[in-house]
């Protein structure tokens, strides 16, 4: 594929941990607008999960999409197509590794976290967990959501300000409520706020979640 169609290819991919063969499951961080595969990777040192092999993409210029996650898609193309095979590929490669999606968790802030719910809206199975801090599912308000196949159980959780000047609330309890219906298990938490940040609270969450059976 030509690059300007694919700008993200060719990026790196930074890791933290052990080898994901020889991790019990692998989280795949997704940085904001702004920051980079190293700056997100802070946020593995901060959970403090030692047996969780952690993966972090880098966005080429430092942001997966140029404009705001609810406007038309498709003025964010070629660059949120081409972020979401980032995302495949990467879930592709563990695969090859021999591990499976089951033992694969996303967890996103901001930008990134929009790109982890729609990635597995768009590609829907049973993985270790979703975590989705400051962040909806992508497209203009109405856009349809007639998402196929089944989270079957996976964990999910949103966690955003009830202020926040990014995330409008309506479109984190909209990507809760469809989540849901694909069939996970979504545990939604606002904070009246907050603003576009992570809590102690979240990390809480997200280093339950990375220690929990349901990630075996």
């Amino acid at each position: 594929m030509a690059p300007h169609l694919d700008p993200h290819a060719g990026q790196p991919v930074l890791r933290y941990g052990p080898l994901p063969r020889e991790a019990r499951l692998t989280a795949i961080l997704v940085h904001g607008r702004g920051d980079s595969a190293e700056g997100i990777l802070g946020l593995a040192e901060a959970l403090d999960v030692r047996d969780v092999a952690y993966l972090a993409p880098e966005a080429a210029g430092r942001t997966w999409y140029p404009y705001s996650f609810l406007a038309p898609t498709v003025q964010n193309q070629p660059y949120l197509s081409s972020a979401l095979r980032v995302m495949n590929r990467l879930v592709d490669s563990l695969g090859e590794e021999g591990v499976r999606p089951e033992r694969v968790m996303f967890i996103g802030f901001s930008q990134g976290a929009c790109l982890s719910l729609e990635y597995v809206a768009r590609h829907a199975r049973k993985y270790a967990g979703v975590v989705g801090l400051s962040g909806g599912l992508i497209g203009p308000p109405g856009t349809p959501r007639a998402c196929h196949g089944s989270l079957d159980g996976t964990p999910v959780f949103l966690g955003c300000s009830d202020i926040d000047a990014h995330i409008p609330l309506e479109r984190v309890q909209e990507s809760a409520e469809v989540l849901r219906r694909m069939g996970a298990v979504v545990d939604e938490r606002i904070y009246p706020g907050m603003g576009h940040s992570i809590s102690a609270d979240e990390l809480a969450a997200v280093s339950a979640l990375l220690t929990s059976d349901t990630s075996r």
